[in-house]
Order: structure tokens, then C-alpha cells, then sequence
């Protein structure tokens, strides 16, 4: 099982040393990828009273594309993994050109995760119908393979049409992965398949289990090898005491994950070395279940 951090969107600030400290650190230690979440836009609760999201205008996040053109320049091994890219609310060859440059320039090193999001405020900001966004994005898939695969393209779709064009350059690996966040049945399904992986976000219980099945079964429905579908868990050390990380571990790679990332964020630290700190000793308490 690949171990990854995730990187602390809403705790790191706003200094681009510590940004950069953090992937160089990171990368250091030994982890193997850096997953990083995406929002565009936030919601003013003000106006809002009865808001239940979990988080808002005064929540910090980086521009993830942009953050990842320049963790590649920081960084020579650790994958890029975005974790997830909203992306029915992006235009996609938008997206399809800025995955390619990062994976450019990072030498090959993304992995797009990708899902419908939750938030319609960010959705109606950004010109995007938030009732739809679950058919769109297998589209949106098929048309990011596409451009992606050859200089110029015909695609003729529900909702895009690109007549004879292509993006330049085309992504080093040819083929960026693309995994799909979100539990629901038919995201499931959806993952078994166009996807190259999964992440889901639940501790490793009886409802996990039968999530895995189910998705097992989907998988081999749609004539494809398990193993082609990788699965990555995260390991919130706010939810998960020290005394519990290596059975959350063990348990998930019992499932079947092949990935696992660190989650630092919601602690109450106050410095970078803090979320250091922990990932390190994540890192050591875990080095007989990883590799």
C-alpha cells in the first residue's frame, strides 16, 4: 500500500516558502504522493444562516493547477494527486490543458481525481448547472481521454462538440489516471467502468466492506480486472488515534486499498512543523503495513 499526505489546504497559509517546505519535506520522508482538495469559490454564511457545508468564504484553499506547476518544480519523485477536482463545474478542455501541463512538467506525475462536489453556490459562480453534474462527467471523462490521446480530435457529445482540435503539448504519460471520489451506487458503478481508481472516505467497517464488493462485482461486470482499479483511503488523524493507525491500515489493505493518504488537518496546529511532526510519525508507525 502507497503511503500519500494530504496536503493541509486550509492550514498552511498563504507563504509560498511553507508551501514549498512542506512538499520538500514530505517528499523526503519517503511519501509518495501529495493529494491536495479543490474548491474554487466559498460561501458567505452571513447570508446564509442555515449553511451546513463544511466550509465557507473564510475557508483558504490554493488554485490547485496552479499549486501543482509549482510543487513540480519543488519536487522530483512524490505524484501529484488532485483529490478531488470538482469537475462538472470546470470547462473541460480547460481542465484537459492543465492536467497536461502539470503532468509536463512535473515529468508525469498526476493523477486526477475527480467528483461532482456539493456546493451549488460554487456551481451557479461558476456557470455550471449543479442538477446535472452527474451525467455530465462521464462526458467530461471520455472527453479528457480524448484530448489527451491524440493533436487533434472530433468529438461530438450531449454537451461538447470540438470540431477537428487538440491541445499542445499532449500530457507526458498520454494517459493521466483518472479516480473518481463519492460513494454513492452509481458512482460505483461509474468507477468500475471508466475509472482507474476509487477513494472512498469511511473507516474500514461492515459498511466498507460491502461498498468493496459491490464495487468488485460492478468491475467484473463491465469485463475488467480488479487490479486495474486502485483504491485510495484516508486516514483522518483527527478522527483516528495514534493507537489505532496501523489496524486502520491493516484493515483497509485487507480490503483491498493500494493507497493511503494522511490527513493532518484538524488538529488545532499552528505551524508547519506541527503537521510535519505528525506526518513523520505516521510515517514510522506505519512502515511495517506500507511500502
Amino acid at each position: 500500500m502507497r503511503l500519500g499526505a494530504i496536503f493541509p489546504q486550509t492550514e498552511i497559509g498563504n507563504d509560498p516558502a511553507a508551501v514549498r517546505d512542506y512538499a520538500e519535506a514530505v517528499e523526503a520522508m519517503g511519501y509518495q504522493h501529495i493529494l491536495v482538495y479543490d474548491h474554487v469559490l466559498g460561501a458567505n454564511t452571513a447570508s446564509r444562516p442555515d449553511w451546513s457545508g463544511p466550509y465557507t468564504s473564510e475557508t483558504p484553499f490554493h488554485e490547485i493547477f496552479v499549486l501543482f506547476g509549482y510543487l513540480a518544480a519543488v519536487t522530483r519523485r512524490v505524484e501529484l494527486v488532485t483529490g478531488v477536482v470538482i469537475l462538472p463545474q470546470r470547462q473541460t478542455a480547460l481542465v484537459a490543458k492543465q492536467a497536461a501541463e502539470v503532468d509536463v512538467l512535473s515529468g508525469g506525475r498526476l493523477r486526477l481525481g475527480v467528483g461532482v462536489g456539493w456546493n451549488a453556490v460554487e456551481y451557479q459562480a461558476l456557470g455550471e448547472d449543479f442538477g446535472n453534474r452527474g451525467a455530465r462527467i462521464e462526458e467530461q471523462i471520455a472527453l479528457l481521454r480524448a484530448l489527451w490521446g491524440e493533436t487533434a480530435i472530433n468529438f461530438q457529445g450531449r454537451w461538447h462538440t470540438v470540431e477537428d482540435a487538440g491541445i499542445n503539448p499532449l500530457p507526458a504519460q498520454r494517459r493521466i489516471p483518472i479516480w473518481i471520489g463519492g460513494a454513492a451506487d452509481v458512482v460505483l458503478r461509474r468507477v468500475a467502468r471508466i475509472g482507474d481508481g476509487w477513494f472512498p472516505q469511511m473507516s474500514p467497517n461492515d459498511h466498507a466492506r460491502a461498498l468493496m464488493e459491490s464495487l468488485r462485482g460492478y468491475i467484473r461486470e463491465a469485463g475488467r480486472e480488479e487490479s486495474a482499479v486502485g483504491i485510495e483511503v484516508r486516514l483522518t488523524l483527527s478522527r483516528t488515534a495514534e493507537s489505532g493507525w496501523q489496524q486502520f491500515a491493516a484493515d483497509w489493505q485487507a480490503l483491498g486499498a493500494t493507497h493511503l493518504g494522511v490527513n493532518t488537518m484538524g488538529l488545532g496546529f499552528q505551524s508547519l512543523d506541527q503537521h510535519l511532526d505528525a506526518l513523520r510519525q505516521v510515517r514510522e508507525a506505519l512502515v511495517t503495513v506500507v511500502s
